[in-house]
């Protein structure tokens, strides 16, 4: 006699391929908040969150994009932004009063130094303390983006072409490759002194539309006709 096969129909996001349901269930245990790392092909995503009943909390977060306000004009998806994100994001966890999380690298494979170990490498060194084994993290000259610079250095040299075809956005911005690996300790000393607070804007600088200052001008005005 033949046997029924019951089928069981997976969670939705499990279906989609955004999250590993045994592993989540792992973490949670730990009763720690998720130190959890996302990547696109033109960004890097971290975050701390908390979990309650109602749902995931996010502590703090930052997104590579925002290193631009720091002085980093290079790629936002490489292993320097990563680690750099990852280091900003730790200081505003500091802040929230967070030291003890658990890492959640999703449904990614864990490749020996790739860029989610880089970020992992970043909250690290901003003081948070994870579990996790030395020998997976990238090494100290891959973090700074001196392989980078290498690798501009030879493609220039056997491939102008393709070099300025490969590296347009930093010629066209004018940035000068041979400079990550010290704009990258600049940036990196900066989240650290800022803690990572943005530079705020006066308030007194805020930009006013061609209409603000007609509506201005026009009570002024009236308000000068009606003294006289």
């Amino acid at each position: 006699m033949r046997r029924k096969v019951k089928y069981v129909m997976p969670h939705r996001r499990r279906r989609e391929g955004k999250t590993d349901y045994r592993l989540r269930l792992k973490l949670l245990k730990s009763r720690k908040p998720r130190f959890v790392v996302r990547k696109s092909n033109k960004n890097v995503i971290c975050q701390v969150i908390k979990y309650e009943e109602k749902g995931d909390k996010t502590i703090a977060s930052a997104e590579a994009r925002e290193l631009k306000h720091f002085g980093w004009y290079f790629n936002s998806a490489n292993l320097p932004s990563a680690y750099l994100t990852g280091l900003l994001c730790a200081q505003r966890a500091k802040k929230h009063k967070i030291k003890e999380l658990v890492f959640d690298i999703g449904l990614y494979a864990k490749t020996r130094g790739n860029i989610l170990f880089a970020a992992l490498k970043g909250a690290l060194d901003g003081g948070m303390e994870i579990p996790y084994n030395e020998e997976i993290l990238p090494s100290d000259d891959r973090i700074c983006g001196k392989h980078i610079v290498a690798y501009a250095e030879k493609l220039k040299g056997e491939d102008p072409a393709k070099y300025r075809k490969q590296f347009s956005g930093y010629l066209k911005a004018k940035l000068d490759i041979k400079d990550l690996p010290l704009i990258f300790e600049n940036v990196k000393n900066k989240i650290l002194e800022t803690k990572g607070e943005k530079e705020k804007r006066h308030a007194n600088t805020k930009h006013k539309t061609k209409g603000e200052e007609t509506h201005r001008e026009e009570e002024a005005h009236i308000k000068t006709k009606s003294n006289s």
